[in-house]
């Protein structure tokens, strides 16, 4: 039995010692140390022994158990370094090379424009506030002085969400007009900006869901220059001091008088052809129409609790998209809703 022991300790050290893995040392461990192992079988022959010789190789047992264990620990230990070693080592990051540079995006082209024509009115003193997207017709049409009848109330024009056509998709941010005028007192300086959705056929120009910005001052002794002013002001910090524009007389339920403003189409420079083909952009115009604005109508102003009589105002509402168009010369306002990122890099 002492030459079994011995057997097993100068085995099992020398296996030990090869052992690479943590997957091998268990292995070994089994082997050796397990109920069915190499050095219990030889513990189940001690009853064979005499009383003189089992207190003997009992003691050796255990000196051999104990060697094993301290040889398995010891090398449990070295794999452990030498595979946490190896991952380090593998794993290793030279910080003297230069790093790979990583993509910045930026804003889309719509939200430059925007927070550009937000800077200039913020100047101005006007506030910037939003509303619901889904809206009630007392606030999109009635209260702006749109009555039942008018062609932009029909179902071939807005998305109605209820029968009696009272709940709508918002046609313009104009209500916010009215929602601000409820709930402050003049004088009034606002700015609303926030998509609109009507039953438009996409094209060139045109969108079934678009950006507006409102505008609304009232105040006593608001006068018509004083619209054209602050339109002019912000385009000429858009596009430009020698920007070219025009006023046209025009009508709108909500102003009294009315107005529109168009900006020289900046793909044929107001000819209304390239290469000898009618523009696509401004569909031979010459020029691509902007805003609606005018003198707020009395009645508006009555119906929010503001006296007519002592005081005034205008409005005006742009669409995004075009201002975008014009500022960052696109000639086809689809292209800002593709996503594609080629377009997009480009801004």
């Amino acid at each position: 039995m002492k030459q079994q022991l011995e057997s097993i300790r100068s085995q099992a050290m020398a296996a030990l010692e090869e052992a690479s893995t943590p997957a091998a040392l268990e292995e070994l461990r089994v082997k050796l140390l397990g109920k069915k192992g190499e050095l219990t079988a030889v513990l189940k022959q001690m009853g064979k022994l005499t009383a003189e010789e089992r207190p003997v190789m009992g003691q050796l047992a255990n000196s051999v158990r104990a060697a094993i264990e301290e040889k398995l620990e010891e090398r449990k230990a070295e794999i452990h370094a030498s595979v946490l070693e190896a991952k380090l080592a593998s794993e290793a990051v030279d910080v003297t090379i230069p790093g790979t540079a990583v993509a910045v995006g930026h804003q889309h082209p719509m939200n430059q424009v925007l927070q550009q024509i937000k800077d200039v009115f913020v100047g101005l003193g006007y506030q910037v506030v939003e509303g619901p997207e889904v809206e009630l017709a007392d606030y999109n049409f009635t209260r702006l002085n749109i009555e039942e009848g008018h062609p932009s109330r029909d179902r071939s024009d807005t998305f109605y969400f209820t029968d009696d056509d009272s709940v709508l998709l918002r046609t313009q941010t104009s209500p916010m007009q009215i929602r601000y005028m409820e709930t402050h007192k003049p004088p009034l300086c606002m700015l609303a900006p926030g998509r609109v959705f009507r039953k438009d056929e996409a094209d060139a120009t045109h969108s079934p869901m678009f950006h507006q910005i409102e505008g609304l001052v009232v105040d006593e002794h608001i006068t018509m220059g004083d619209l054209k002013g602050a339109l002019i002001t912000m385009m000429r910090k858009l596009y430009g001091e020698d920007a070219q524009m025009r006023f046209r007389p025009h009508h709108f339920p909500f102003t009294e008088p009315s107005c529109e403003m168009d900006m020289q189409c900046h793909k044929c420079h107001g000819t209304g052809e390239v290469n000898g083909q009618v523009c696509s952009t401004c569909h031979g115009e010459g020029w691509i129409e902007l805003l609606g604005a005018g003198m707020v109508h009395p009645k508006v102003l009555e119906c929010c609790g503001i006296d007519p009589n002592k005081y005034t105002g205008f409005a005006f509402g742009m669409g995004l998209e075009r201002m975008a168009m014009g500022r960052l010369k696109i000639n086809d306002l689809r292209l800002i809703f593709d996503n594609d990122i080629r377009f997009l890099n480009q801004f």
